[in-house]
């Protein structure tokens, strides 16, 4: 069967019908265009209204401030930290390590120590021996003045056994005995 001109594109079906047309071709009819989102009762369905902005914003706002005032607390308590305020324990760390102990007084300043790092520090150190068998107390005390928490005194006691060490007034005199006549001196 030969289709006619008129009827290329159109769609088949089926048999053609005697009364299709001049042709001999059904046509399927024009389709209505899709009605476009610029029309006005369309537009208002797929915006936001200017209250619901400014809702949003404001809660975005409000989320970004509270990170806000985290992050900037936890750098407050990281500086805080950061402070260094020396105490009797880094003087007993230094005088812990040698091999000989004299009965003294001593004074001096962090500078000494730690050059830099806690300046209007200064320390003081009183070796005593209070056994003949070369068993020293040591007394530390720290005084200096922090910037926000005003003077700052620590002080500390050890004991050290350091028998290769020079006679002290536990070992020379006496009656050999200790502290309140208990024990060897």
């Amino acid at each position: 069967m030969k289709i006619p001109l008129e009827c290329r594109g159109a769609e088949p079906r089926g048999p053609l019908p005697r009364d299709a047309g001049a042709g001999g071709c059904k046509r399927t009819p024009a389709r209505a265009p899709a009605p476009q989102a610029s029309t006005p009762a369309r537009r208002g369905a797929d915006s936001f209204t200017l209250l619901e902005v400014i809702i949003a914003c404001a809660l975005f706002f409000m989320v970004a401030f509270s990170v806000l005032e985290l992050v900037t607390r936890g750098l407050v308590s990281a500086r805080v930290l950061q402070q260094r305020e020396a105490d009797a324990g880094m003087v007993a760390s230094v005088y812990a390590q040698t091999n000989s102990l004299e009965e003294e007084t001593v004074s001096g300043s962090f500078d000494e120590l730690y050059p830099d790092m806690y300046p209007g520090y200064s320390w003081v150190r009183t070796t005593t021996e209070i056994y003949s068998n070369g068993l020293f107390e040591v007394k530390f005390g720290v005084v200096g003045t922090h910037k926000r928490r005003g003077v700052s005194e620590t002080e500390m006691t050890i004991l050290l056994y350091r028998p290769m060490s020079p006679p002290g007034s536990a070992s020379q005199g006496g009656d050999g005995l200790g502290p309140g006549g208990f024990g060897p001196r």
